[in-house]
C-alpha cells in the first residue's frame, strides 16, 4: 500500500493538484526572543528612572517623616516623627514670606519670559537677513552654565563696581543696592532668571510658529485683517497647545530654581529673596546643625505644587480636545 507521500508525488507527476498539508501551530518559542528584546530595550530606562527618580523620591519622603540628625543620617536609626516636620515648616514664621517670594518669583519670571519670548519669536518669524545669526546669539544665555550666568549678573548688579549702576549714574540716577537691599534683591534675581529663560521660550514658540500654514495668513491679509487681528485670530489660538506646555515647563523649572538665587543673594538679605527651594537647601545643608526632616518636607511641598500644575495642564488639554 503506497504511503501518503508517494500518493501526493504521483498525483503531482500526473499534473493533478497537489494538496499541501495544513500548517501546524506556530512554535511557542518564536515569540520569546522578541519579548526579550523589548525588555532589553526597556531595562536601561527602567533602571535609570528607578535609580534617579523613584529612589530619591522615596528617600525624600522617608527623610521628611523621621527626625534625622547627622549621626542618624549616616548610621541610621532615626525615630519616626510622622507629620511633625510638615507642621514645623507650615507653622514657621518664615513660611508665609517665603511662599510669597516663591509665587512672585515664579509668576513674574513666567510672565516676562513668555511675553518677551513670544515677541522675539514673532520678530524672527519674518525671516529677515541675519535672523539666524541673531537667533543663535540670543541662545547664548540658555547655553551658558548657570553658575556663569549668576556670577555675571552679580557683577553687573554690584552696588559699587557694577555696570548697571555705572549706566544709571551716566543719566543722573543714584546707585541702587540691587543685591544688598531687601527691596531690590528679589527683583534682581527675577531679572537674571528672566534673562536666562527667554531663549527657551523663544525656541519653543518659534517652532510652533513654523507649524502654522502660511496660507492662513495670506487669506487673512486678502480679507483686510491687520497684524493685531491676525495674531489674536490665527497665531495665538493655534499656538495655544505650544504655549501651555511652554508655561508648564517654565513653571516646573522656576519653582525649583536654586543656584541663581543662592549665588547672587543666598536668599538674603534677611530672607527678602528666599524661596522654598533656597529655604529647603538652607535647612538641610546651610546650617551647622542640619535639619534634614524639615528640609525634605519643603522639597516635597515643591513636588506637590509641580504635580498640581501638571494636573491643571492635563485638565485644560482635555477641555480643549472636547471642544
Amino acid at each position: 500500500m503506497p504511503s501518503t507521500t508517494e500518493t501526493s508525488t504521483a498525483v503531482r507527476d500526473q499534473g493533478g493538484p497537489a494538496t499541501a498539508a495544513p500548517p501546524g501551530p506556530p512554535p511557542s518559542r518564536a515569540r520569546r526572543p522578541s519579548r526579550w528584546w523589548a525588555w532589553g530595550f526597556l531595562a536601561p530606562v527602567t533602571i535609570y528612572l528607578a535609580a534617579f527618580y523613584a529612589y530619591p523620591l522615596y528617600r525624600n519622603v522617608e527623610l521628611s517623616l523621621r527626625e534625622y540628625t547627622v549621626r542618624s543620617f549616616v548610621q541610621g536609626g532615626a525615630p519616626f516623627a510622622g507629620l511633625d516636620n510638615y507642621r514645623t515648616v507650615l507653622t514657621d514664621p518664615a513660611f508665609g514670606p517665603t511662599l510669597t517670594h516663591t509665587v512672585v518669583f515664579t509668576a513674574a519670571s513666567l510672565a516676562f519670559q513668555f511675553t518677551i519670548g513670544m515677541a522675539l519669536a514673532l520678530f524672527f518669524h519674518q525671516h529677515f537677513p541675519l535672523s539666524r545669526t541673531l537667533r543663535a546669539l540670543i541662545l547664548v544665555p540658555w547655553l551658558l552654565p548657570l553658575i556663569v550666568s549668576a556670577s555675571t549678573w552679580s557683577w553687573l548688579l554690584n552696588s559699587d563696581s557694577g555696570l548697571v549702576n555705572a549706566a544709571l549714574g551716566v543719566v543722573g540716577i543714584d546707585p541702587v543696592n540691587w543685591l544688598t537691599s531687601p527691596g531690590w534683591s528679589l527683583t534682581s534675581v527675577i531679572i537674571a532668571n528672566v534673562w536666562i529663560g527667554i531663549p527657551f521660550n523663544l525656541v519653543v514658540l518659534y517652532s510652533g510658529l513654523q507649524a502654522i500654514p502660511t496660507e492662513m495668513y495670506e487669506a487673512s491679509a486678502l480679507d483686510g485683517a491687520t497684524g493685531w487681528q491676525r495674531f489674536w485670530g490665527i497665531t495665538f489660538p493655534l499656538l495655544r497647545p505650544v504655549s501651555l506646555i511652554t508655561l508648564l515647563l517654565g513653571l516646573i523649572y522656576t519653582l525649583k530654581v536654586f543656584d541663581i538665587i543662592w549665588i547672587m543673594t543666598k536668599g538674603g538679605p534677611t530672607g527678602s529673596s528666599a524661596t522654598l527651594a533656597t529655604w529647603s537647601y538652607r535647612l538641610g545643608f546651610g546650617n551647622l546643625l542640619p535639619e534634614f526632616g524639615p528640609g525634605a518636607a519643603i522639597g516635597n511641598l515643591l513636588i506637590v505644587l509641580a504635580l498640581i500644575a501638571g494636573l491643571v495642564y492635563i485638565r485644560i488639554e482635555r477641555r480643549q480636545q472636547l471642544r
